[in-house]
């Protein structure tokens, strides 16, 4: 069974950082993992993907301040999230696409306030 579990989350000051984690359980061929976030009252949009060809995307809005990686085994992704704004505040979910369906996780809660 393929399960994502999102863990990093918490209360930082603006300007901050964080690691979140999305721990990977499960047999399947790992080709991309993508993290998304989903403001208070705003659509779910992607922050950043990491592809097994060793490709990296990441969104405007947060280039040059978060970055994505993972083990070698592809059993965690990490978001490194730096230099937090209140904008950055959102519920952040990792998911993959499984034999063509979508996997998430459960999600994990970053608020950026002073």
């Amino acid at each position: 069974q393929v399960q994502l579990v999102e863990s990093g989350g918490g209360l930082v000051q603006p300007g901050g950082s964080l690691r979140l984690s999305c721990a990977v359980s499960g047999t399947f061929s790992r080709v991309a993992t993508g993290w998304y976030r989903q403001p208070p009252g705003k659509e779910r949009e992607l922050v950043a993907a990491i592809y097994a060809g060793g490709t990296i995307n990441y969104a405007e809005s947060v280039k040059g301040r978060f970055a994505i990686s993972r083990d070698r085994a592809w059993n965690t992704v990490y978001l490194d999230v730096n230099s937090l704004k209140p904008e950055d505040t959102a519920v952040y979910y990792c998911k993959m696409t499984v034999y063509g369906t979508d996997i998430w996780g459960k999600g994990t809660l970053v608020i950026v306030s002073s």
